[in-house]
């Protein structure tokens, strides 16, 4: 449940919750739904469940075992801010947090407006970095029910990008990811989508991280865009120089 992860924009995962359920058109071909009933399927016992939200409190401290600092993508197989978790089980999840300050901490939600309404019940310690996912213009309103949680670092992860997003509000926004959607019955990414994002990170001063192009082998079609890969990782807001650009991509 706390493993090397091969997820391009961290290098651990740490899974206190498991399970999740569908909420937007991004779920549809949920990775984490597949993996957990392969798991279940398996006899693995943290997945008796299948893809049932279910809460792993042995779990809770396993960061504080991890001496090497790394960036630790927090419940890569639920939400954290999933209706079935208690308020006080997710404080209980930023208190392990708080007390790892070694480590960088990632969390990623759909649940935009329970993560806005819990926001001022929690301690945003500064190695907590909270994004929202955005697959296409029909959720925007997660971006804005971000921007006013207290997180040192506040991200977006437009994957699997399924649809335009041509007017982003980055305004208080520190990283955006981008990918396509891999895996069995994967939807197809557009490279106008791609090129759209990253020129208005660029015009924001805001990283940008392209993940992958995805399809059902993500392996066979890689992650370069116009030759090249992004990389780029945010760094919190009072490191950032006034007025700091970099190019933009060529159309």
């Amino acid at each position: 449940m706390g493993a090397n992860s091969s997820i391009e924009w961290t290098e651990a995962t740490w899974n206190p919750v498991t399970g999740c359920s569908k909420v937007s058109a991004g779920c549809k071909n949920c990775y984490a739904e597949r993996l957990a009933l392969r798991l279940q399927a398996m006899g693995n016992v943290r997945y008796r469940n299948g893809f049932k939200v279910t809460l792993h409190p042995d779990l809770g401290e396993l960061p504080k075992r991890w001496r090497e600092p790394r960036l630790i993508f927090v419940n890569s197989m639920s939400d954290l801010f999933h209706e079935q978790v208690p308020p006080e089980f997710i404080q209980s999840v930023f208190a392990t947090m708080r007390s790892c300050p070694q480590h960088t901490f990632q969390i990623l939600t759909k649940r935009s407006g329970r993560l806005r309404k819990l926001a001022a019940e929690l301690a945003w310690p500064q190695n907590v970095w909270m994004g929202v996912s955005v697959e296409d213009a029909r959720v925007v309103q997660r971006i804005h029910d971000l921007r006013p949680v207290p997180a040192a670092v506040r991200f977006l992860s437009c994957e699997p990008l399924i649809g335009p997003l041509d007017e982003l509000p980055l305004d208080g926004i520190h990283w955006v990811i981008v990918g396509g959607e891999s895996g069995p019955g994967a939807r197809p990414i557009q490279i106008e989508w791609i090129r759209g994002i990253f020129r208005q990170c660029r015009q924001a001063n805001v990283p940008f991280f392209f993940k992958q192009w995805g399809g059902v082998r993500k392996d066979l079609t890689g992650r370069k865009l116009n030759g090249r890969t992004y990389d780029e990782m945010p760094r919190p807001p009072e490191t950032l120089k006034r007025n700091e650009r970099v190019e933009l991509m060529p159309a």
